[in-house]
């Protein structure tokens, strides 16, 4: 009908409002109480320097959601059309890491180190034969990125336990704790590594 939407950017701000449901939802969860501004100035600090480190890179269109629940198989189709694709209307143009990490770590299954490490080394080989593909810019940013959607997704996942009355979500959490440890081996997040170990943040057990 003539009609033109115009995606937006996954800029600073939606980077930030989500790395935030942490200290909103899930630092209070495990301390008791909020924490101090300077804290959570800190905690904005570290997270604003990552971003511009991933928004400096290549970009895409992002499906923001790219994991194995909204992944649906055609059986009766052939070549790529049988893979089929749900839930993308929160649509952004940001990193091409950040469906990879998406779907890599996936928050509500299991995927082992091995099987993550694979993925990704197919992707970079599949990609090396593009021009201009940059595999270690690309890697850090996946490393980001991946924390970034670990810690975004702890803060919901709490949240649908105490505003939702949904607790079968925190089920999850460990996962995800296991994820941000691997993340944070890559020397890019040394610094929000420490916070989050002053923070007790990996440490934490919530049922």
């Amino acid at each position: 009908g003539g009609q033109v939407h115009h995606v937006p950017a996954f800029d600073r701000t939606a980077f930030l409002i989500e790395t935030e449901l942490l200290t909103d939802w899930f630092v209070p969860r495990i301390a008791g109480e909020e924490l101090p501004g300077r804290e959570v100035a800190e905690f904005r600090a570290l997270w604003t320097d990552l971003f511009e480190q991933v928004d400096a890179g290549e970009k895409t269109l992002l499906l923001r959601d790219f994991h194995s629940p909204n992944i649906i198989w055609n059986e009766d189709a052939t070549g790529i059309a049988r893979v089929g694709l749900i839930d993308f209307q929160d649509a952004m143009i940001g990193s091409t890491a950040y469906d990879v990490a998406s779907i890599v770590q996936d928050a509500r299954v299991d995927v082992s180190p091995a099987m993550q490490k694979t993925l990704l080394d197919r992707y970079c080989a599949a990609r090396t034969s593009q021009d201009g593909f940059d595999a270690t810019a690309f890697r850090r940013a996946y490393a980001i990125l991946a924390a970034q959607r670990a810690t975004k997704i702890l803060g919901i996942f709490v949240r649908l336990d105490r505003r939702d009355g949904k607790p079968g979500y925190l089920a999850h959490i460990p996962r995800l704790q296991a994820y941000l440890r691997e993340s944070f081996s890559h020397p890019a997040l040394a610094g929000l590594a420490d916070w989050y170990d002053q923070h007790g943040i990996l440490e934490a057990k919530i049922g």
